[in-house]
């Protein structure tokens, strides 16, 4: 099943992008016609299509230009041409601009290469300085083919930063008529004097739709048509009023069962994808039941205006109801973004729902306001309780957001960033739920209207946002087989939803009243780049260099990834060698990966020498310790003194080195801990590799015999027992030592030469254990450290009297405990340390 969902989701959001560019192309053609319509005059007035010609040869009729330029900056200076007017003039400025834009890149690769030719002639001679005849004659004749080269592009770019100028004046303009529109005072809708004249224009605007259709229909004409496509219209009758009835419910039970057979992360899958259902089939509904009356041919003007507008807020109410249903969660969802009690999950559904509908027919009634040319306050009238309700939803949406997010900061967790996140997120709605209806009753009907329901979109599409990112974990845990915790805590669905927000900000604009040619001057801007010294970096630069260091990059791996595994392993380089070269193929691939990416965008470096100087000079003064490990770092892997699984000391520590960067060496300690030491300080300190080059290391064994015995024996034991361990080599052949007369015993060592040295440890304890078991065997004593105290003047710890005498050659009798009292003891170790100290202590080896 899991080949099935990236096709699926594949045509899903190619039929989303179809599906808005459809809108997109409907509002830039009913744009077009307005503008026809009413400003169409001053765009038909002296209106001059840019000239048009080839990239290399574009021919541009500056009169023409100067005339519209003209035109644009007195309507500008007037400030009488109609909004719509000035966008049909803005439309035309910015041909003009593309035009001059194209001129200016002509003769490009010509211009400069006549400017490396002047380059190379050397520097024009001082004043009063000459030089040979040719050289100034070469240089004339270059300077003017360039002087006539640059005159078309100078002009065109003075021309396209004249056009800019007028294009940004327009846009400024626009956008403080709809300032000055969105904080203008208007009727108040409270006022009772004009309520009489809101619902007679109402009952006029219903009196005539239902004259409109009732016309339709008197007509014998209509009537024999009505009858000749009445298959059609039924047909279409009948799929409108089955998908509206049962559309939905179909679509919940089908999912229903295919979550009873889909386990884990399939589920959500699944659950997402057939939900999209309960909002494609009642809108289908919608569009069968407008082209059944469209069939029937009984709708008037007015009526039409409205069939029009259904396919409309039945998608604004179908996706709020269905985004609601995601978010607060339903019985047939298997899981909500928020967790919610069953009272506030029911009334998150509810509020949603409607706050959908009244968008629609908030948009529905713009519509026939602006056919019927309603007064001001008839429109305020009947769109204040639209925004009160709206209002009044947005408050209550508000408090289950706060509520949420303060009992899920109140637990034993704590506040976390999404719950202080939603706790003011509901503040912030309920301020806008009050402000907004107040702000219509006093008469800034326009400023609430463009409160309320921007904010009511603005809430859907981060909601929108929240449950896509839900999908994406589900899709992941899905294709990659992984479990919802383990999916949650990915960084793939987080990317992809970081994506997908920045690719709504251009929505999130149009909310809140950006117009479209706002973004598109926003891209044209971006377009141009940004231009350092004389190079400029377009964003389509920037995605070519990101796009070829991506291929070089990806290519470097792979060859890294054949040479470590592949092929170096059956060389016979050892396998530092085989890191090194590996590393070193992954530096130089990156290099050159970065070389080809700035040139294939054709960046000219030479003209960042200033800047990549100044780098320089913060690199040497800042950076002067990452260098330096880096350069050690390429040291390192060139000329190896150690590799990766050699055994070393530096600096203190001992382990096996189990990384070389760029930066550090990363060394495991024998207690399994990682030490990261620079490589600079591996290159100037002092390393010790126990196993560079070879295995073999010596391993040495001291042990002591008591004084009497027969020392050619213990030689003789030691010398069998370190040729009988399997890890010591013949040749070179074990030795063992007579180191000296020890304090206590007759000290030995074993000198042995082992095969594999990282084993050292686990020899010389085989060693110690087969040395007591012959000792043992032959008798002979392994001594340990013994001390015979003797102290001075004894009767001082006896308590014998003064003129008693002492035990014979002046040594006195040890002192039984049990006549000692506490302070006895106290004082004769006292007389004990002063004794040591004074140098009149005297010891006794006892064999």
């Amino acid at each position: 099943m899991r080949w099935i969902v990236v096709p699926l989701f594949a045509v899903l959001t190619l039929g989303m992008a179809l599906a808005f560019a459809g809108a997109a192309v409907a509002q830039d053609a009913a744009t077009a016609e307005a503008v026809s319509g009413e400003g169409g005059g001053l765009a038909a007035d002296g209106a001059t299509q840019p000239a048009q010609g080839s990239a290399t040869g574009t021919t541009i009729d500056y009169p023409a230009w100067e005339r519209v330029a003209v035109r644009a900056e007195q309507a500008l200076e007037a400030g009488r041409a109609s909004d719509q007017a000035l966008q049909s003039l803005r439309t035309e400025l910015v041909s003009w601009r593309e035009l001059f834009n194209q001129a200016k890149a002509e003769n490009a690769i010509r211009i400069s290469t006549l400017k490396t030719q002047i380059s190379t002639l050397g520097p024009a001679p001082a004043e009063g300085a000459t030089e040979p005849a040719i050289l100034t004659e070469r240089r004339a004749e270059l300077t003017a083919q360039l002087d006539q080269l640059e005159a078309p592009v100078k002009a065109a770019d003075l021309a396209h930063t004249r056009a800019g100028a007028l294009i940004t004046e327009i846009d400024n303009t626009i956008r403080t008529r709809q300032t000055d529109e969105l904080f203008a005072l208007g009727p108040t809708p409270l006022n009772p004097a004009n309520w009489p004249k809101a619902v007679a224009d109402l009952t006029s605007t219903l009196r005539l739709t239902w004259a409109g259709v009732a016309s339709s229909w008197s007509t014998e004409t209509q009537r024999a048509a009505l009858k000749k496509d009445l298959p059609l219209t039924l047909l279409l009758g009948l799929v409108a009023l089955v998908l509206l009835t049962r559309g939905r419910s179909w679509v919940i039970r089908l999912g229903a069962g295919v979550r009873s057979r889909a386990e884990g992360a399939a589920e959500g899958v699944w659950s997402f994808l057939l939900s999209l259902g309960q909002v494609a089939a009642p809108l289908i509904g919608v569009y069968a039941l407008v082209e059944a009356l469209h069939a029937a041919g009984i709708l008037g003007l007015r009526a039409q205006l409205i069939a029009e507008a259904l396919p409309t807020i039945g998608l604004c109410f179908f996706a709020a109801r269905w985004l609601g249903n995601r978010v607060f969660g339903t019985a047939s969802v298997p899981w909500a973004v928020l967790d919610l009690g069953a009272l506030s999950r029911r009334e998150g559904r509810y509020e949603a729902a409607t706050l959908g509908l009244l968008f629609g027919v908030t948009i529905l009634l713009r519509q026939i306001a602006a056919y019927e040319t309603y007064s001001p306050s008839t429109a305020a009238i009947l769109s204040f309780p639209l925004i009160a309700f709206a209002g009044l939803l947005l408050f209550r949406l508000g408090r289950i957001l706060q509520k949420h997010g303060s009992e899920r900061a109140a637990g034993e967790d704590g506040a976390s960033f999404r719950d202080r996140t939603l706790e003011l997120s509901g503040r912030m709605l309920m301020v806008v739920g009050i402000l907004a209806p107040l702000a219509a009753a006093i008469g800034y009907g326009e400023l609430a209207d463009n409160i309320t329901f921007p904010t009511a979109l603005t809430l859907a599409l981060v909601a929108a946002l929240a449950v896509f990112h839900r999908f994406f974990v589900d899709l992941y845990a899905f294709v990659a087989g992984k479990n919802e915790t383990e999916a949650g805590e990915a960084l793939v669905p987080v990317m992809v939803s970081f994506v997908l927000t920045i690719l709504s900000l251009p929505l999130l604009a149009l909310i809140w009243g950006a117009r479209v040619t706002d973004l598109t001057e926003m891209w044209t801007r971006a377009q141009e780049g940004v231009t350092i010294g004389e190079t400029v970096i377009s964003p389509s630069d920037f995605v070519m260099f990101v796009v070829v260091f991506a291929i070089g990059f990806a290519l470097t791996r792979l060859i890294q990834g054949m040479l470590k595994n592949t092929i170096l392993p059956r060389t016979k380089i050892d396998i530092g060698g085989r890191n090194a070269i590996s590393s070193g193929v992954g530096y130089v691939g990156i290099f050159l990966a970065a070389l080809v990416a700035v040139t294939s965008v054709g960046l000219d470096l030479s003209s960042l020498a200033i800047v990549f100087g100044a780098l320089s000079v913060g690199i040497g003064f800042g950076l002067q310790n990452i260098v330096s490990n880096f350069v050690s770092g390429i040291i390192l892997l060139i000329e190896r003194p150690i590799s990766e699984g050699d055994w070393i000391e530096a600096g203190g520590h001992m382990g096996y080195v189990r990384d070389i960067s760029v930066r550090s060496t990363r060394i495991e300690t024998f207690d399994r801990t990682d030490v990261v030491v620079p490589n600079s300080d591996l290159i100037s300190g002092v390393v010790t590799n126990f196993t560079r080059g070879n295995l073999l290391g010596r391993v040495i064994v001291k042990v002591g015999v008591a004084y009497g015995t027969d020392t050619r024996r213990v030689e003789t034991i030691l010398r069998e027992v370190a040729e009988a361990h399997p890890l010591v080599t013949v040749n070179p052949a074990p030795s063992v030592v007579f180191q000296g007369f020890g304090a206590d015993s007759l000290d030995f060592e074993i000198r042995a030469i082992l095969r594999d040295v990282n084993y050292s440890l686990t020899a010389k304890s085989d060693m110690n254990h087969e040395i007591a078991r012959r000792f043992a065997e032959e008798g002979i004593e392994i001594p340990f450290a013994q001390r015979d105290v003797w102290l001075r003047n004894p009767e001082a710890l006896a308590g014998t009297p003064a003129g008693k005498p002492a035990s014979p050659a002046g040594r006195a009798p040890a002192a039984k405990p049990s006549d000692m009292t506490q302070t006895d003891a106290r004082e004769a170790l006292d007389e004990t340390d002063m004794a040591g100290t004074l140098g009149y202590g005297q010891e006794d080896r006892d064999d």
